[in-house]
């Protein structure tokens, strides 16, 4: 039986960073706020844990990273960030590249590093491809428009079909969009001013988001018994979850991507790769990357992590069926039509969508906690 005090002014049905953030603004407006999530701990899939003294993001790599300063000064007061700043290779044919794309990457790629050169070869390969002064249809054609078919099909093709399940060209050209190309040598992945890992974790931050608030782990809103009960405890319902689910599928599922991890101790040895994440571009690689959790303490933190001992995580793509944990919403032009009918039962209903599954989008990190400052000032 539920453990229910009263009556709350808000439900918040899911304790990521989107509904940690949402709860701590609205409990300093004075309101009275419950938060229930269906897993074990708080934290999404940004949740970490140590493991043998290190820290290891249970459900893949989670750097912090924005340009925004009121979200910055927002995470901080709950955290303390290390100085880690991100970098990636990627493995393709047995040879290390750098990401994102710059003059290291184009120059192993393509044999030069004169900009203007490189420039003119994705001209061509642009050209070649059909594509010259036209918008790109698909991830594909964005891609060869911004890279050159080259790099296209040395770093991105395998990498993005194991990761969404699809044909690059069945993919929108948003995803990739995503990805900076510099015309220097700056190897770092993230462009922005503030970037780190909170030094005791992310789940540590959530919990110190959700101070004095009631939380009730373990607890599946979408039981019916639950159900039931926790909407009549509360005046307004916020739901993180998938938008799909919460109305039982009724228009059919939306599109996701799952994932699978797989986590290995390693003894008697210091390091097993060249960085925190190697992303293997090669198809017949079953996974997409490899996570060594260790090197994520940045050098204010090297002493407490374990010398001769280290853990990786193998990170496989997966197709997503109910009952799945929704990773990434795919956002094709279906399922996109089929959100918005979701959307629209909403409307005069006491229940209000957030975060990455219930607005169905991609969101980094701080854009998450962003939507969740805004939605406070609208409650």
């Amino acid at each position: 039986m539920l453990s229910i005090q009263g009556h709350y002014d808000y439900l918040i049905v899911g304790a990521g960073l989107y509904g940690a953030a949402l709860a701590r603004e609205l409990h300093e407006r004075g309101r009275r706020v419950l938060v229930v999530e269906r897993r074990s701990h708080v934290g999404g899939n940004a949740h970490t844990e140590k493991r043998d003294g290190i820290l290891v993001h249970v459900y893949g790599a989670h750097i912090f990273h924005t340009d925004d300063e009121k979200v910055w000064r927002f995470v901080n007061r709950f955290a303390s960030f290390s100085s880690y700043r991100h970098k990636v290779k990627a493995l393709s044919a047995g040879r290390y590249y750098s990401l994102p794309f710059n003059l290291n990457t184009f120059r192993d790629v393509l044999g030069t590093d004169d900009p203007e050169e490189i420039r003119a070869i994705i001209r061509r390969q642009a050209g070649e491809a059909g594509l010259a002064g036209r918008e790109p249809a698909n991830l594909q054609e964005q891609a060869v428009q911004l890279v050159g078919t080259d790099v296209y099909e040395t770093l991105i093709k395998g990498y993005t079909q194991k990761q969404w399940g699809r044909d690059c060209k069945d993919l929108s050209a948003e995803i990739i969009r995503r990805l900076p190309v510099r015309w220097n040598w700056n190897d770092d992945y993230f462009n922005d001013r503030y970037q780190g890992i909170p030094v005791e974790g992310y789940t540590v931050m959530v919990q110190n988001m959700l101070e004095g608030i009631d939380v009730l782990t373990g607890t599946d809103f979408l039981e019916d018994d639950n159900r039931q009960r926790l909407e009549d405890a509360a005046d307004t319902v916020v739901f993180t979850g998938q938008i799909d689910e919460y109305y039982r599928y009724c228009f059919g599922p939306l599109a996701y991507r799952g994932l699978r991890f797989e986590t290995e101790k390693l003894e008697d040895r210091e390091f097993f790769q060249e960085g925190a994440v190697v992303n293997y571009a090669d198809p017949d690689v079953p996974w997409t990357r490899i996570i060594e959790h260790k090197q994520f303490a940045a050098a204010d933190q090297a002493d407490e992590c374990p010398g001769k001992t280290t853990i990786i995580t193998r990170e496989y793509p997966a197709d997503w069926n109910k009952g799945d944990d929704a990773f990434y919403p795919v956002g094709d032009d279906e399922s996109m039509a089929r959100y918005r009918k979701y959307l629209q039962l909403s409307a005069g209903e006491k229940v209000r969508f957030g975060g990455r599954l219930g607005a169905y989008r991609y969101y980094d990190m701080d854009d998450v906690i962003a939507a969740a400052l805004q939605e406070a000032e609208k409650l």
